[in-house]
């Protein structure tokens, strides 16, 4: 059997919180889908019967249909794009309880991600409208914050959410009797992965008019659940290359409108992109630190990526200093 600690004398005179915490994940709905039974005319079933949404404007061949699906769950966090909640702290008082006053409330949070274990702060925003000092939610009413996270790290995370407020105790004619400043701290845990795999590989080709040329290619897999739309691919290079794109926007106009590669999930992409040393460029090769001494490899640059979600929701990544080959 279990050992069971006598309740001490903190515990019996420890009292419920009148203040509660949700968090909720911030996230866009998805389109709800459908399955259109094939050759329903000819079995005598109306199309309209397997529709998600029947109407005279739906494609009955569809899969896709016009209604909004909300997230049923928390879903999958992934680096590159941003985590956004809102924080709600409700006041759990009866609004006939003529006793007791909250006020004072206030939302903290913080990240604890794999390189800052001890967690760092983060800034919260009011929705539009709220009064930024209204600190004292009435009964039934709540205090909500926003928070947004850029996710650069793949692994565990953990939200540390701290609220704390001021419970009065009302005399007769609503005077103050008494009042404590109660606190509590409550922890959320999730994991970020990788939504874009990168595998890169770097090669000298011969040179052109005295000048070092490099060949830098890449490998994009889809790793999320859902598909995701390149927006633009780059290299930012490092002095004193300069990179030319050998991609789908190669021959591009700025005034042109781009078709921009969809990857669904396990989808991989195959891109390129030239490096050509400048002869007026400042050579930042050779700053010290970069490369161990003897090493001759050089510094290309960084791989730059942006993408959306099948919603919308904007992500990028960069890579480290890529380098060429022995």
């Amino acid at each position: 059997m279990a050992h069971q600690r006598n309740p001490s004398t903190g515990d019996a005179l420890r009292t419920p919180h009148t203040v509660s915490l949700k968090v909720l994940r911030l996230s866009r709905p998805s389109l709800a889908t459908q399955y259109p039974l094939p050759n329903s005319q000819d079995l005598g079933i109306s199309p309209n019967a397997s529709l998600a949404y029947p109407s005279g404007r739906t494609d009955e061949k569809s899969i896709v249909s016009p209604v909004l699906n909300l997230p049923e769950a928390f879903g999958s966090a992934y680096v590159g794009e941003t985590f956004s909640c809102t924080l709600c702290a409700n006041n759990e008082l009866d609004p006939s309880d003529k006793t007791r006053t909250i006020s004072g409330v206030r939302i903290q949070g913080e990240m604890q991600t794999p390189t800052t274990p001890t967690g760092s702060p983060l800034d919260l925003a009011g929705p539009e409208g709220e009064d930024e000092a209204n600190g004292s939610p009435g009964p039934g009413q709540s205090l909500q914050k926003i928070l947004r996270f850029e996710l650069k790290e793949e692994g565990n995370h953990v939200l540390a959410v701290t609220v704390t407020y001021t419970e009065t105790t009302l005399a007769g004619e609503g005077k103050a009797a008494s009042g404590k400043v109660r606190t509590f701290r409550k922890l959320y845990q999730f994991v970020a992965q990788q939504l874009l795999s990168v595998r890169t590989k770097a090669g000298e080709l011969s040179a052109k008019g005295g000048t070092s040329r490099f060949l830098l290619e890449a490998q994009l897999e889809n790793m999320g659940e859902g598909a995701v739309s390149l927006e633009a691919v780059n290299v930012n290079p490092k002095p004193p290359f300069k990179s030319s794109s050998l991609n789908w926007d190669m021959h591009s106009s700025p005034t042109e409108l781009l078709h921009a590669p969809i990857l669904n999930p396990r989808d991989v992409i195959q891109v390129a992109f030239l490096l050509e040393q400048q002869r007026d460029a400042e050579d930042a090769n050779d700053e010290p630190g970069k490369l161990p001494p003897g090493d001759t490899r050089r510094i290309l640059g960084q791989l730059a990526i942006q993408w959306r979600s099948a919603m919308g929701d904007r992500g990028s990544l960069s890579t480290g200093w890529l380098t060429s080959r022995r």
